[in-house]
């Protein structure tokens, strides 16, 4: 029989839900039924997304999986196939009412136990909630790389660096909490023709580190100075001292000013590497090309590689100047050589921008010619242009000018509203509302997708904003804290059958299939957009399911609904690169 892996549910719901109590067990009933063992149905059942209730079903079985893969058009209808197969169910203490959709046959669950269950499972698996999924039992742990930020010492911070850097932290989170040994690099520009020119011009302007636009501009008005970069990055790839020297002080001041900036991002690396550190293994990859029959000379003296093979300009690869220097595709081969030989990684990510989708195709391709089979393991992940992005000061120059205006925008909107708090760091808090806000707008679509930045958009305090997200988690921290003391010792099942609360803990079964998709696809929408729902069934529930004045047992009951949603909330933040907040 034919599986979906699309539809497979967590082993904490199965083993609740599924088996709790012999002889009448659904797993049983229907493996009686349909020939098959229990462990076979399980992974053809999933939980009923919020947005599709078919009624009152908290569970769906999909025929469709269970029925043979071999395009068999004379089979009998689907949903015939449901009906016939609902029929021959029963009710028991677990399943409460049995129905049938479109190709499904839908489950209702005993509304304690499903209470309990959830509730009982979010509270002891904690940070670790929807991870224990069965989805992921069978996951062989890997060592991972992921090269992301990676800004050019010799050009500004921009805001393209911001995305490969959040998009770079999300996939190195989820992987990492998965079970994964994650290694984050920082692979900086710091090598080239393009550092020549800078530190050529810084030279003339006293050690000036704001002169970036105007060295670009007079490099490509001044002819003399393209010819004394060039010069000087000759000197550097023949190992010039005074010039080596010289790039190394740039260097050190330049990470220095990294890190204090992705300290306020929230972000670490385990290695800062550069094109730099392959200056001389980049002439090694070069003989190696060579001595596969692989380089050409081309009239003007540099040398290429032909990945067609049949002389196709659109696959040819230039890999040396004519002066005999290195170029960014040579040292990017390097550096994955150098990373298998280090690490023996099982997977490395590239985390950039979609314009080097090409260069990134044919840097896996020519390792593959080279004879690196591992080069499959390598993967680009692209993302879009953000466009229109400006500060108050016209436009966005510097990541640190981003981060300024969004703890500034931040201040003076929490300023404006009349819950706000009084906070003991104000700004620190500002500044996570902030980010938490630019995240969930740069999440929300496909990464792939270049989208328009608008900063009134982005700091809406309701709608399906980070500002939202964060608002909640605040709020409900704050009823544990007003009301934790007393009432978090136990709870009564009985106490939580309001609709409110019943979608809630449907959507919270549903939190180990998100996670799953985003761990298939590296999308991080999955997640924002569950993390949103789940915010405003909790604004709903808070608004009808009062805890002030209501009887003990009714209270506490609500309050461990509230510290899960909180939990389960907190969880897919942070996977994000999100810091929640508790007060604001």
């Amino acid at each position: 029989m034919a599986q979906s892996r699309l539809t497979t549910t967590s082993t904490s719901r199965v083993q609740a839900i599924l088996l709790p109590q012999p002889p009448e067990r659904l797993g049983l009933q229907l493996s009686r039924v349909l020939n098959l063992p229990p462990e076979n149905l399980i992974t053809s059942i999933s939980a009923v997304p919020i947005s599709q209730k078919e009624e009152v079903a908290d569970f769906q079985l999909s025929v469709d999986s269970l029925l043979e893969e071999d395009n068999d058009h004379s089979r009998p209808d689907t949903q015939v196939q449901a009906k016939r197969l609902a029929e021959k169910l029963r009710c028991d203490t677990v399943v409460s009412e049995i129905s049938t959709g479109q190709r499904t046959v839908n489950f209702k669950i005993n509304r304690e136990l499903l209470t309990k269950t959830v509730l009982q499972q979010v509270i002891e698996d904690g940070s670790k909630y929807g991870l224990k999924s069965e989805l992921f039992s069978g996951l062989p742990r890997k060592k991972i790389v992921v090269e992301f930020s990676s800004p050019n010492v010799a050009k500004k911070f921009h805001v393209g660096h911001l995305r490969s850097t959040i998009i770079g932290n999300f996939i190195a989170n989820l992987k990492e909490a998965l079970g994964h040994q994650v290694i984050r690099i920082n692979y900086l520009g710091d090598w080239g023709m393009q550092f020549g020119k800078y530190i050529e011009k810084c030279l003339l302007k006293l050690f000036s580190l704001i002169v970036y636009v105007q060295v670009n501009k007079e490099a490509a008005d001044d002819k003399s100075v393209a010819k004394s970069a060039q010069e000087f990055f000759q000197r550097l790839e023949l190992g010039d001292v005074q010039a080596l020297s010289l790039w190394q002080k740039f260097r050190d001041l330049s990470i220095e000013e990294y890190v204090r900036v992705y300290k306020r991002l929230g972000v670490y690396f385990d290695e800062y590497s550069g094109e730099s550190f392959y200056r001389e293994k980049s002439q090694e990859v070069l003989k190696l090309l060579e001595s596969k029959g692989l380089l050409l000379k081309t009239i003007k003296g540099t040398a290429v590689v032909d990945l067609s093979g049949n002389g196709d300009s659109s696959s040819i690869c230039t890999v040396m100047r004519s002066d005999g220097t290195s170029l960014y595709a040579t040292r990017d081969l390097a550096a994955a050589i150098d990373r298998m030989d280090k690490y023996n990684f099982d997977t490395m990510i590239y985390v950039t921008d979609k314009g080097q989708k090409k260069h990134f195709q044919q840097v896996f391709q020519m390792l593959k010619i080279m004879g690196y089979d591992w080069a499959e393991r390598c993967q680009h992940v692209p993302f879009g242009v953000v466009q229109g992005m400006k500060t108050r000061r016209g436009d966005v120059t510097f990541l640190e000018d981003v981060l300024n205006e969004i703890q500034l925008r931040m201040l003076q909107n929490m300023a404006s509203i009349k819950t706000t708090k009084e906070l003991k760091n104000p700004q620190e808090t500002a500044e996570r509302v902030g980010l938490a806000a630019l995240i969930i707008q740069d999440f929300k679509g496909l990464l792939l997708s270049d989208y328009k930045f608008s900063w009134d958009r982005v700091f809406q305090s309701r709608g399906d904003t980070g500002v939202f997200l964060q608002y909640t988690h605040a709020r409900l921290h704050s009823l544990e804290e007003t009301f934790g003391c007393g009432y978090l010792n136990d709870f009564n099942t009985a106490c939580l059958q309001e609709p409110q609360s019943v979608s809630i803990l449907q959507h919270l079964l549903r939190f180990d299939e998100v996670l799953y998709k985003s761990s298939q696809d590296l999308q991080p929408r999955h997640i924002v957009s569950y993390l949103l729902t789940l915010s405003h069934l909790a604004a709903v529930a808070h608004r009808t399911l009062q805890i002030k004045d209501s009887p003990p047992e009714v209270a506490g009951a609500r309050l461990h609904l509230f510290k899960a949603v909180r939990s389960v909330l907190a969880n897919g933040m942070k996977l994000l690169g999100i810091t929640p907040v508790c007060r604001m």
